[in-house]
């Protein structure tokens, strides 16, 4: 049986965020931004006209996802020791224990994952696209998504659907 796939990885296919890790005893990184790189690879059947998507339909879903993420500071909504207060000034406040910030609520973008790790990135990105994908192209289009983020050169997450896995 052949496989098929295709592979996109534009350099406009970029966010730069800022983000702090929470490591498991409990410490923190400071606040700082990576300039992230993103890789798609969506395997599925050949259509009638010889493709799996079209190069030219898959590439502005992956930039929309990228820019909705671009220069804004991204905050793990599901960490549980992470205090994050929308105040009706326009501001959101976080908190980690004795650390506190203020920031303009349109310069943050709250994910529904537990730390700002790449794996977790690379989660949320496959999750979404593969959604966004479905809407657009339908279900049985997509049976392999893999989403590679890059925060450094040689540093990575992945995170690997298959339509198999039930998740």
């Amino acid at each position: 049986m052949n496989n098929w796939a295709i592979t996109l990885s534009k350099e406009y296919f970029k966010f730069s965020c800022a983000h702090f890790l929470i490591f498991p005893d409990g410490s923190k990184e400071r606040l700082h931004g990576h300039n992230y790189h993103v890789s798609v690879e969506i395997e599925g059947d050949l259509s009638e006209k010889g493709l799996v998507i079209d190069f030219i339909d898959a590439k502005p879903v992956i930039r929309e996802l990228c820019d909705s993420l671009d220069e804004h500071w991204l905050l793990p909504s599901e960490h549980p020791e992470l205090e994050i207060t929308e105040l009706e000034d326009n501001h959101t406040s976080v908190v980690y224990r004795d650390c506190r910030y203020l920031v303009p609520s349109p310069e943050v973008v709250h994910l529904p994952i537990n730390n700002t790790s790449v794996e977790n990135l690379a989660t949320w990105f496959s999750d979404t696209l593969r959604g966004r994908l479905v809407e657009k192209f339908g279900a049985t289009q997509v049976r392999r998504l893999r989403v590679a983020i890059s925060e450094t050169s040689g540093q990575s997450g992945v995170c690997e659907y298959r339509s198999d896995d039930n998740r």
